[in-house]
């Protein structure tokens, strides 16, 4: 059985979505998992689903190896999780299938080359980011929590509970400990 797995980063990749179902379908796969969520994100909630869906002799399918994974010990959990469970592993893009050894090895390399990709990107954006600041161009997200401090306050000052006052105002409830601390 051919199981399918579709993954964007943000709701907004529409025509990358679509195009990932449609090679997951002409490709046979049946169920396709699917989910807009960054992979670097702590959960997949359909990527787990998929892994504990999948049986002996089944091939989950993704369209690119980045839709999988991000780093190679992300990819080596995964494969470790389907390996163990008698699943293959299949990249439509690549035309690489882990049923083979030689598809294992060169999905092991290509998994090293798209981390060393993603690193390099993420050295690119640090410095970006230090030359922005140097020029004054760059502030940096707005400190949100703290606009909203007054807020805590009253509503802590009305005997609500900080994990309530997190969801209500919509911050993080360490947000709301740093805003009573700060007061």
């Amino acid at each position: 059985m051919m199981i399918g797995y579709a993954r964007t980063s943000t709701a907004d990749q529409i025509a990358g979505y679509e195009a990932q179902l449609a090679e997951l379908k002409k490709a046979g796969c049946d169920p396709i998992y699917q989910e807009q969520v960054s992979a670097v994100a702590r959960s997949r909630p359909e990527l787990q689903q998929a892994i504990e869906f999948v049986r002996n002799g089944d091939v989950l399918v993704v369209t690119k190896l980045d839709r999988l994974c991000r780093s190679v010990a992300d990819f080596i959990a995964i494969s470790d999780r389907l390996a163990k469970k008698g699943v293959g592993l299949r990249v439509l893009a690549m035309n690489l299938d882990t049923s083979t050894p030689t598809g294992t090895l060169m999905l092991n390399v290509l998994s090293s080359v798209a981390q060393f990709e993603r690193e390099l990107l993420l050295e690119r954006q640090r410095e970006g980011i230090k030359k922005a600041k140097a020029e004054g161009r760059y502030k940096g997200r707005k400190p949100t929590a703290r606009l909203r401090a007054g807020e805590v306050l009253d509503l802590r000052a009305k005997g609500v509970k900080p994990m309530d006052i997190a969801s209500k105002i919509g911050i993080s409830v360490a947000s709301v400990y740093r805003a009573l601390a700060q007061a």
